[in-house]
């Protein structure tokens, strides 16, 4: 019987996939549960048995669910401000298409956005087609107040920050304030939520009406990839100049001098044609943690947990370049620090090597390794994990 606390048991298919691994890189390729292989069969079958008419399911039936499902967990009161694309990318060209032309737009951020957000980013300003306004994100203790003082000084027409740094665990645990403080309702606000959202308990319900959120299933979502969404603001954004076919469904009556007409509702963000498995495999994961009564602050908890047990082991093993001294953001307030565990170390990827030899699965950016925690860990496997690194070996 599995203990306490312990759902390893619903990723019985992933685990035995791979039986000699241990995946403390829940951060980055998060272990599927079990209820998504039936859904990824089903996709393949309404195709099968719907051809083009399987659009009517997935428009139907598998969006509503899966907007329903985000909404809860987020506290948006409407879930039709949730639109889907494949990847976060396609937001973010989405938004940046919605920005001034007159002159290069204002874009304030920090300077540990994940790949995708800042090569886009320092590649536009390079031709000098944005302004580009990095906070330095250390240190982190000051990194709100600095970035608070940043976006009050106005002029901005995109401001776009993570809640969770991807390359540190560092969160910002307050984004009502930071919303609260950008002077101008021209400005566009975009939270990458991607190692947020059922990372962190997070309520959006305060800024729902002001800012965008991103985030997908490759993480902590547990669906796997092409299954990202955004959840639109109403009136920010109305007319996204990057913009697909989809975008017309149920599109309103276009404005004077235009031919192109846009829903008020997040399906304005839509691109074009997509494989919409990923969306079957999302529903299925709510509808599992709906079941278990599961959500982020139960989710983050078991994470912190781990993490404290998996330090504490550490502490043991005296092994150099993963001591307490090499954490880039100590695990002190569970509420600001994301659910994965971040080293500074030159040797970061020698580490992943040797550990990847030792079947435990972690990654690393730069000189940052990191270790990932979910619900498809225990305390055994964080007991295995220890045991093996005891050999360590560069």
């Amino acid at each position: 019987m599995a203990e306490a606390g312990d759902w390893t048991e619903h990723f019985a298919r992933f685990r035995s996939a791979a039986p000699e691994r241990v995946n403390l890189a829940a951060h980055s390729h998060h272990d599927w549960p079990d209820v998504s292989l039936a859904a990824q069969e089903a996709a393949w079958t309404d195709a099968a048995r719907l051809a083009g008419d399987k659009w009517d399911i997935v428009f139907g039936e598998i969006i509503p669910a899966v907007q329903a499902g985000i909404a809860r967990h987020l506290n948006l009161p409407d879930p039709s401000t949730i639109a889907f694309a494949p990847n976060t990318h396609e937001f973010l060209r989405r938004l940046l298409s919605c920005l001034p032309t007159s002159r290069p737009p204002r874009v304030l951020t920090t300077s540990a956005e994940f790949h995708t957000a800042r090569r886009q980013l320092a590649r536009l300003a390079e031709e000098g087609l944005i302004q580009l306004e990095e906070v330095a994100a250390e240190p982190f203790a000051t990194l709100p107040e600095r970035l608070h003082a940043a976006i009050a000084t106005g002029g901005h027409d995109l401001i776009y920050l993570s809640q969770v740094l991807f390359n540190s665990g560092a969160a910002l645990a307050d984004l009502a304030a930071l919303a609260k403080a950008v002077p101008s309702p021209e400005t566009l606000l975009a939270i990458d939520g991607y190692h947020g959202y059922l990372a962190l308990p997070t309520d959006l319900s305060a800024i729902a009406d002001r800012a965008f959120y991103i985030a997908g299933g490759y993480k902590y979502a547990m669906a796997g990839e092409g299954s990202c969404f955004m959840h639109c603001p109403p009136g920010y954004g109305p007319r996204p100049r990057d913009t697909g076919w989809f975008a017309a469904f149920g599109a309103l009556t276009a404005p004077p001098g235009s031919s192109v007409g846009y829903s008020g509702d997040g399906g304005r963000f839509l691109g074009a044609t997509f494989d919409p498995t990923g969306l079957y495999r999302m529903r299925a994961v709510l509808y599992w943690l709906a079941k278990h009564r599961l959500d982020a602050t139960i989710i983050h908890g078991h994470a912190i947990a781990l993490m404290r047990q998996f330090l504490s082991g550490l502490d043991g093993l005296d092994l150099a370049d993963l001591g307490r001294a090499n954490i880039i953001t100590p695990l002190d307030d569970a509420a600001a620090h994301g659910n994965f565990l971040a080293f500074r170390t030159p040797q970061a990827g020698a580490l992943e090597a040797a550990l990847a030899k030792l079947n435990i699965a972690t990654d690393h950016r730069g000189d940052v390794l990191r270790f990932g925690f979910g619900l498809a860990l225990n305390q055994a496997d964080i007991a295995a994990a220890l045991e093996r690194m005891a050999g360590l070996r560069l």
